[in-house]
């Protein structure tokens, strides 16, 4: 289906802007559990720092005959047009609220998209004019979801993701 606002879209859902400082990613069908799991994780985040995309609420929208869980609008920037030096900070306050999100028991799953799912490696971390965001929070844990056993494989995996992103970052 062709969305007013389109704009950007994931395996199974898309994201249209509402207003210049909201977006919207809509559920199609009954998605309910994992609108309510998505919205949960991102105020579970969002309550530890401000890395994640900012939760705004869950609504429905009539006329497309969706659910929407709503949320901060970042406009993403192209790091390349910035030094190395300053890629650096970024990326060292991004490792730090990343560590943080690990200690309060929140891993992200998605910052290296796998082989065979659309777009580009990394594309769920944004620059912004506020440094580095994660957006799409919708395949991420929680500690006191999944236990400790594999909360600490999806972390391991996590943390070489990250090593794989900080080459990324800073030498392309």
């Amino acid at each position: 289906m062709n969305y007013p606002n389109r704009l950007s879209s994931g395996a199974n859902n898309v994201v249209i802007a509402l207003s210049d400082s909201e977006v919207a990613k809509l559920f199609v069908g009954d998605t309910r559990s994992d609108i309510g799991s998505e919205a949960a994780k991102m105020k579970f985040a969002n309550e530890v720092n401000s890395l994640v995309a900012r939760f705004i609420r869950l609504d429905f929208d009539e006329n497309l005959q969706a659910e929407l869980l709503v949320m901060e609008r970042l406009k993403p920037m192209d790091f390349r047009a910035y030094e190395q030096s300053i890629r650096e900070l970024w990326l060292d306050v991004f490792e730090d609220e990343l560590h943080q999100l690990h200690q309060a028991g929140f891993v992200h799953r998605d910052i290296k998209r796998p082989s065979g799912i659309g777009g580009l490696a990394f594309d769920n971390i944004l620059l912004t004019d506020k440094g580095l965001r994660l957006i799409d929070v919708g395949i991420s844990a929680l500690r006191e979801q999944v236990g400790e056993t594999i909360f600490q494989k999806y972390l391991d995996i996590e943390k070489q993701e990250m090593e794989e992103f900080r080459q990324y970052f800073l030498n392309r």
